[in-house]
């Protein structure tokens, strides 16, 4: 049975997709994890950080899967912070912040990845598709988001819209293989999609990309299938 799917355009000079971070090394993945387009979506809805049920429905109803068109290079970004006691800084609330306890007698250091002039092609569906937000609410939301949207980390603000507005954004396919078949054309590029959403020739991994948004920590993992879309395995 075909089911109607969103196709998303995601290129940007800077894209993060937050793999496992271990200590101060902040890694990304080369395709764009659930929870990073559940908070995408939720944020062009103007969901409110708070709203934490709303968020975590969106997730458990989303059904992804991507094919990176243009590769592009991995940076790292090393980053040096010497931070004293009476430092304070601006805050996503709109209010200054300072900190608790002593200065650090070394600057504090943490290492973020990006992916550089990457493109990627993206496909969505949420099940049940009768549920709200529809499909058709995300679309329009992505169009003209309530909040600036960014792709993983806030310095990295999308190189065009997400969407484009017209009938090109729906498409009709049984599984997300099929549809980002339908998304690439005659392409072959390197692509994953969920466990049972495609051939099972291809590579499988656990990928751990899902959100407990009620305690805002990252609490689960998912089997994806990785491959060419030809049917290759890269």
């Amino acid at each position: 049975m075909s089911r109607l799917w969103l196709r998303l355009e995601i290129a940007a000079p800077l894209m993060a997709f937050g793999a496992v971070a271990v200590d101060q090394v902040g890694p990304t993945w080369r395709f764009p994890g659930r929870s990073m387009l559940t908070g995408l979506v939720a944020n062009a809805l103007g969901l409110d950080w708070c709203e934490r049920a709303a968020h975590q429905r969106l997730q458990d109803r989303m059904v992804t899967a991507a094919a990176l068109l243009r590769e592009g290079e991995l940076l790292t970004d090393t980053q040096n912070a010497q931070l004293g006691a009476t430092d304070r800084s601006w805050t996503t609330r709109g209010r200054a912040e300072g900190r608790e306890g002593a200065s650090y007698g070394a600057p504090h250091r943490r290492r973020r990845d990006y992916l550089a002039d990457a493109e990627i092609r993206a496909v969505l569906t949420l099940n049940p598709a009768e549920a709200e937000p529809t499909l058709r609410a995300v679309r329009e939301a992505l169009l003209r988001p309530a909040r600036p949207l960014f792709l993983g980390r806030k310095p990295c603000l999308p190189a065009r819209p997400l969407v484009f507005g017209t009938d090109v954004d729906f498409l009709e396919a049984p599984s997300a293989h099929a549809a980002l078949i339908a998304c690439v054309g005659s392409a072959h590029p390197r692509a994953w999609w969920p466990a049972g959403e495609g051939p099972v020739g291809s590579r499988a991994h656990e990928v751990a990309d899902l959100r407990n948004w009620d305690s805002g920590l990252h609490g689960g993992s998912r089997i994806v299938r990785e491959g060419r879309l030809d049917g290759r395995v890269p």
